[in-house]
């Protein structure tokens, strides 16, 4: 479900949104430790996911996987734990891993969730469902904003889940 706007909110997330807040907010989550830092505050997906699953016969649209963010041409899985990404005029959003998928993705459609993991050569697990951040500089971002990446200072530290 595209928006006109949503509003980022520094060391909070996105306005509105139910992962918004310091603290982790998803229920298995605030089971294990509810005074864990949320590193999950901002959730992006690269469109080009949303292609992949469309030749693979699933109907997705931004939005619906509970993503806050859609990107195009850049490849967010690629990018190392700590990127800074500057979207728009002012937000700012630092990379803090992988979104590990669960199987609520199945309840949109049945086979979402497996067709959104992977193996690679080596047989390792690949998670596509995008990558997770938290909110450094608040603002408005909207569709078509410019997004520029900030690359931390090496050694680059691979995305793991979050």
């Amino acid at each position: 479900m595209s928006q006109s706007r949503i509003r980022l909110l520094a060391g909070l997330g996105v306005e509105g949104d139910a992962h918004l807040g310091r603290t982790v907010k998803h229920r298995s989550r605030v089971a294990a430790d509810p005074t864990q830092p949320n590193l999950r505050q901002v959730h992006l997906i690269h469109g080009e996911l949303h292609d992949e699953l469309r030749e693979a016969g699933f109907i997705v649209s931004p939005g619906q996987m509970g993503e806050n963010i859609t990107t195009r041409g850049i490849d967010l899985l690629a990018l190392p734990t700590g990127t800074r990404l500057y979207i728009g005029e002012t937000a700012e959003v630092e990379i803090t891993g992988l979104r590990n998928p669960c199987d609520q993705l199945d309840r949109l459609q049945p086979g979402l969730m497996a067709a959104v993991l992977g193996r690679d050569e080596q047989g390792q697990l690949i998670r596509k469902a995008g990558i997770m951040g938290i909110v450094i500089a608040g603002g408005d971002v909207k569709p078509g904003d410019p997004i520029r990446i900030g690359l931390p200072t090496e050694p680059y530290r691979p995305l793991e889940r979050v």
